[in-house]
């Protein structure tokens, strides 16, 4: 009886498997692979910057591709609200951060969001920025003094461009304790053209600056490099810093947020390629200087707050903020590819055709 049973079980196991692989090819016959959609102009060019910043630089890729733009330009001659009533400034935990000795020569004097910096070297202070009028007292000048810095010895205060969460300290700061500002033209001539907008904030014209000045104080040279299109007028830096005594070459991107207008296509379109001019440009000068360093007046393009941090725990391992010349011009990538993309959606504007 068994011995019978045995080919009955093989036929219809057998039976079994064929039914199953019909089923099988006739599944994968009606079950086609999507095709992959080619993607849009816009798309394309958003993936060459989101493959270039990876998980280092999500912040300058959210920033400049996906989030809002920062407007056009603001010409109205009005005080800021925080100026005509300090108790509409921000709270205190909303920016307050504790300042950090970066490098041997290089602090950094900022808050949670905004960024300053100084530069040390054997003749005085090279001071990067003011971030806001509430702030700047606290933030930079109690910073400086926390750190071991005497803020009597700033010699140069170097504006990155004329927006209040950067200027907003340097009419403090030229009348107490007499450096000499630089700024560029055109950013000059926007602080004298609304002077109510800066109240509080505005400097005396001093220095102009151009592109390629170098701006030397003891044993340090900053570049100067014109990179226009966050304002009319931004300027970035090339300097170099020391790391336990190993010099360091680093980039100071100075604007970095894209501003445009989707209802005036044409001059966003305009200006957009004046912005990716400019990422051309500094990230050729970066390259040529053999930056490995990249620092920025916002923390959500350098991280510079959360690397502030790592510092303590530093040990013998590598500096946070030294990531290498690639990343650096994978920065620019970044900033580059994200404005074009911004181009392109203008272009499609109907005003722009």
């Amino acid at each position: 009886m068994l011995k019978r049973a045995a080919p009955r079980l093989v036929s219809f196991a057998g039976f079994i498997f064929a039914i199953a692989t019909l089923a099988g090819g006739a599944l994968a016959q009606q079950v086609a692979p999507v095709p992959k959609l080619k993607p849009t102009p816009v798309e394309a060019v958003q993936q060459v910057a989101k493959d270039a910043a990876e998980f280092e630089f999500l912040g300058a890729l959210a920033r400049t591709c996906f989030l809002p733009p920062s407007r056009s330009e603001d010409f109205r001659d009005i005080p800021a609200p925080y100026v005509s009533d300090p108790s509409k400034a921000p709270p205190r935990s909303s920016w307050y951060a504790e300042p950090a000795k970066v490098f041997d020569n290089l602090y950094f004097v900022g808050g949670k969001i905004h960024s300053a910096w100084a530069l040390t070297t054997r003749e005085g202070i090279i001071l990067f920025d003011t971030i806001y009028p509430y702030n700047s007292e606290e933030l930079i000048i109690g910073g400086m003094r926390k750190v071991g810095l005497d803020p009597k010895d700033i010699k140069y205060l170097i504006v990155s461009h004329a927006h209040q969460d950067h200027i907003g300290g340097a009419e403090m700061i030229q009348k107490r304790y007499n450096p000499r500002v630089v700024m560029s033209g055109p950013d000059w001539d926007l602080v004298e053209k609304v002077p109510n907008r800066f109240k509080t904030m505005a400097p005396k014209r001093d220095i102009v600056a151009t592109d390629g000045m170098k701006i030397t104080l003891g044993d340090s040279t900053v570049n100067l490099w014109f990179t226009p299109g966050h304002t009319d007028g931004t300027l970035s830096f090339t300097f170099q810093v020391l790391d336990r005594g190993r010099p360091v070459n680093l980039v100071y991107s100075g604007g970095t947020a894209l501003v445009y207008e989707y209802t005036q296509p044409e001059w966003g379109i305009k200006n957009m390629q004046t912005y990716i001019n400019s990422q051309r440009h500094v990230a050729t000068k970066a390259k040529e200087f053999g930056a490995t360093v990249l620092i920025s007046n916002h923390s959500e393009f350098d991280n510079a707050y959360n690397k502030n941090r790592m510092l303590a725990g530093r040990g013998n391992g590598p500096h946070p903020y030294e990531i290498g010349p690639d990343w650096i011009q994978r920065y620019f990538t970044v900033t580059e590819n994200c404005a074009r993309a911004t181009q392109i959606k203008l272009e499609q504007q109907p005003a722009a055709r």
